[in-house]
């Protein structure tokens, strides 16, 4: 047969499977917790479970681990980092009957718990710094995502919650800036940025991307919160598990409107709150709220608008330069009424130079306006064929008597009567000439644009400004400019209004109709609103799933849910029935579909699925948790397969442990920090990891946890113990004085495995690395305050074996270990003996796992 023939047959009958059946699994059964069984008084319940399986199964268990043994593992597992010498001392001669529980609770409450179990989560959800895919650019807001996980593991935040936020944080909980933060988890995995950013909306890869995007999001979801691999019913219904096509997308459409994107928080509650009830009111500002526009917000907006532009007619003084220049050569007919035409070359790009002594003695405003001439095309303003003008930017700059240097004066507030769309009035003073100005459609009429000064400007007498024009687009110029001042006080009195808006402005306020009053108070309330979102302070960025943010070239906000179909064969030109939102139909006891008032709102589809996943009554949801935890210090989950909990993943080796751990975790608030405790505490977990058994005798199964297993260490672990034992621990940034840290750890993360493996096995690559690398060497060296030093001073060989194992694994030599390093001694000189032994205990197995 050909080779890979039989691959071929296998994937040809396993499409060929009809779908899984609907009946029970033990994964989405009902919680059903048992009474542990009887054993001793004194027994955990954990233990009792433990010990029948393995008293059913004619085996024992092993030995408890030694005390140096203990304290190295539990500090490895809730801390990540190997206990200090001083730490190990103070334990061994701690006496008391609660020393070790003791010690649980102070590694539980130190900072370093939050950041490995941030580790482990991030692990989990697959979160990196970078796009991945072929750009694979750098996500410079991912990190306070990272920092949300820190505190809320430190906290011990209940994990309901904790699952809520990560899902729809931002709609649950609005005031909690935390609770956006959070949402870095539905933003945590790999990005198209080529089909999702760099193409065009209507093309079919566009679409294609859309799904397989959402795809990650749905599978991290999952597979995190309830270990089902709802992905394999992309093309199909579930070959093995009760999942079917339709609840596949239907979790698809539930983030429908969401995009991966830099979205905006502020870290401090008060502002953020603040925030966001300005948002929201001018969210129902745009859509014409008639309880907003006629609330008291609105009312006392216009109150303070009217009252600031003093019910007082603002003059205009035209600016009547004295010399006009253009960069492009064009030539200015100076007209009747103040204004220029302009006429010969034309562009592409051009700067307007206008220069002269100011018509006022004191001046706050700036206006511009650009007529239209039965001489342009298409009436104009602009002389481009359609009439439309694009303005680069705007420049006015103050000439005092005697100097040839104008100094810039800050213009700000700029209004017009009409924007184009992406091309407002603001851009003309963004200080980026590849934006503009636009009035397209609105070609072939006047169009006004008013520039406030950021201070009120009295020149010397004798002095002259300069108004400067710069239009950079491709021909769009500007074809009948006028220029005029006002000396208006304040100068947002002199901004532009919108024609509705001025004429209701001139009407009595008591003969207002409830229409023009929408009218008013729009404009003053949103005037309003931004004017107080500009005074605040920048918001903060997070890497996050977000529905309203600043585009980023292609990508751009959907606006509301896009539509998700049912994909026959997972192909996007096979569309079948729209999708509605929901979850798993499996979860009997839950709505597999959700009841929302309003689906267009793409929170309340989050929001719907954040109650899912948290409700007590998910049992699918607390069995992963209890299983994620109990697999990060026994070596192995109750259910090898963490991700796994259908047919095709393994069956829990203690079901009725399995439950019993996940009805005693909801009966106590949820608290993660207790579940380690307990766990930590049992006598299953204080096991040593030797074989059981005499020679001959078949080996306990690791899914027996008759003895404890070995846990190779992760290459950032290896990395971090590394610099503890040789007394250089990393600061925050993992950064050592005196050593290249970044590159030493960049070496590690690529040369020693980040996963639990199923067995641990050192590679000749990681044996030459830690032979030859310069890098490595240098952990070595005896500069000040390290173990090596520390070794060098001590009076002899005898100490320095101590001190040197001590410091390495938390233990004292045995007799053997000690004769044999003594030996080793003995005849050397001490530094390179002292470095040499070092390099012996450093590289060694025991070192290198948490046994």
């Amino acid at each position: 047969m050909t080779p890979g023939m039989p691959l071929l047959w296998l994937l040809v009958a396993l499409a060929a499977l009809p779908p899984a059946a609907s009946g029970a699994w033990w994964a989405t059964d009902p919680l059903l917790p048992k009474v542990p069984p009887v054993g001793s008084d004194s027994q955990h319940p954990i233990d009792a479970f433990v010990q029948g399986a393995l008293a059913k199964a004619g085996q024992r268990p092993a030995a408890e681990a030694d005390r140096p043994t203990l304290i190295r593992r539990v500090t490895f597992d809730l801390l990540g980092l190997p206990p200090t010498p001083a730490e190990v001392e103070a334990f061994l001669s701690d006496t008391a009957p609660d020393a070790y529980p003791r010690l649980v609770t102070r590694l539980l409450e130190s900072p370093r718990y939050g950041e490995r179990w941030a580790r482990h989560w991030m692990d989990a959800v697959h979160f990196a710094e970078t796009h991945g895919h072929d750009q694979d650019r750098i996500r410079t807001n991912a990190w306070p995502y990272r920092d949300y996980l820190i505190a809320s593991f430190n906290s011990d935040k209940a994990y309901p919650r904790f699952v809520r936020e990560q899902v729809a944080g931002d709609v649950l909980y609005p005031d909690d800036p935390g609770a956006t933060v959070a949402l870095g988890f539905l933003a945590a995995g790999p990005w198209d940025e080529s089909s999702l950013r760099d193409i065009r909306e209507d093309t079919l890869d566009r679409q294609i991307a859309r799904y397989l995007d959402r795809d990650d999001v749905v599978t991290t979801v999952m597979q995190t919160f309830t270990s089902l691999t709802v992905q394999c019913a992309r093309c199909h219904d579930h070959k093995f598990d009760p999942i079917s096509q339709q609840d596949y997308y239907a979790l698809q459409a539930v983030f429908a409107g969401v995009d991966r994107a830099n979205r905006s928080y502020d870290p401090d509650p008060a502002v953020h709150r603040r925030r966001q009830e300005i948002q929201a009111l001018l969210r129902g500002v745009a859509r014409s709220d008639s309880g907003v526009l006629l609330g008291d917000a609105a009312r006392a907006a216009v109150e303070a608008w009217e009252s600031r532009r003093g019910h007082q007619r603002v003059s205009w003084h035209p600016f009547h330069p004295e010399v006009f220049l253009s960069a492009a050569g064009a030539s200015f007919a100076r007209q009747a009424d103040g204004s220029f035409l302009v006429s010969g070359p034309h562009g592409p790009t051009d700067v307007y130079t206008f220069s002269g002594p100011l018509p006022l003695a004191a001046v706050s405003a700036l206006r511009l306006e650009v007529l239209p001439d039965d001489s342009l095309p298409q009436h104009g303003p602009g002389r481009e064929p359609n009439g439309n003008l694009h303005l680069s930017e705007v420049q006015l700059l103050l000439f005092e008597p005697g100097s040839t240097t104008g100094r810039p004066l800050q213009l700000r507030n700029p209004t017009a009567d009409f924007n184009q769309a992406g091309w407002t009035v603001a851009q003309a003073l963004d200080g980026e000439e590849k934006t503009a100005w636009g009035i397209h459609p609105a070609e072939g009429r006047r169009h006004v644009a008013v520039f406030e000064l950021a201070e009120r400007l009295t020149p010397v007498p004798g002095s002259r400004v300069a108004v400067v024009l710069k239009q950079l687009h491709g021909g769009h110029c500007i074809g009948r400019p006028r220029l005029l001042f006002t000396d208006v006080a304040p100068p947002s009195a002199a901004a532009v209004l919108p024609p509705e808006v001025e004429e209701v402005a001139g009407l009595d306020p008591a003969s207002r109709s409830d229409a023009q009053r929408r009218v008013l108070a729009a404009h003053a309330l949103k005037e309003s609103l931004e004017r107080e979102l500009a005074s605040m302070p920048p918001p903060g960025l997070v890497y996050a799933a977000a529905s309203d943010f600043e585009p980023d070239g292609g990508l751009k906000p959907s606006g509301a849910p896009r539509p998700v179909h049912v994909l026959r064969r997972g192909e996007v030109l096979k569309a079948g029935e729209a999708a509605l939102p929901g979850a798993l139909a499996c979860i009997s006891n839950l709505p597999a579909r959700f009841a929302l008032r309003d689906p267009s709102d793409e929170g309340s589809r989050r929001a719907a699925l954040a109650a899912w996943l948290s409700d007590p009554g998910n049992p699918v949801v607390w069995r992963s948790i209890v299983n994620r935890v109990w697999q990060r210090h026994f070596g192995r989950g109750l259910v090898e397969t963490v991700n796994d909990f259908g047919r095709m993943g393994r069956t829990p080796s203690h079901p009725e442990l399995l439950d019993w751990l996940a009805a005693d975790f909801a009966s106590h608030g949820y608290d993660v920090k207790r579940l380690l405790r307990i766990l930590c505490n049992t006598r299953a977990y204080q096991l040593e990891s030797r074989v059981v058994g005499a020679r001959g005798t078949k080996l306990s199964s690791p899914d027996a946890f008759a003895r404890g297993l070995d846990k190779p260490l992760t290459a950032e672990q290896l990395f971090r113990s590394l610099l503890v034992a040789t007394g250089q621990p990393p600061d925050a940034r993992d950064q050592v004085p005196g050593l290249p840290a970044t590159e030493l750890r960049r070496a590690f993360v690529a040369q020693f495995p980040d996963l639990f493996p199923a067995e641990y096995n050192a590679t000749l690559y990681q044996a030459m690395f830690v032979s030859n690398s310069p890098l490595f060497d240098q952990i070595l060296a005896a500069r000040p305050g390290t173990l090596a030093s520390r070794l060098q001073a001590l009076p002899d060989s005898a100490a320095r074996v101590r001190e040197g194992f001590l410091a390495v694994f938390g233990r004292l030599p045995d007799r053997d270990e000690q004769e044999e390093c003594l030996r080793y001694l003995a005849g050397r000189d001490v530094a390179p003996g002292i470095r040499q032994l070092l390099w012996a205990l450093l590289t060694s197995a025991e070192f290198q796992i948490n046994h």
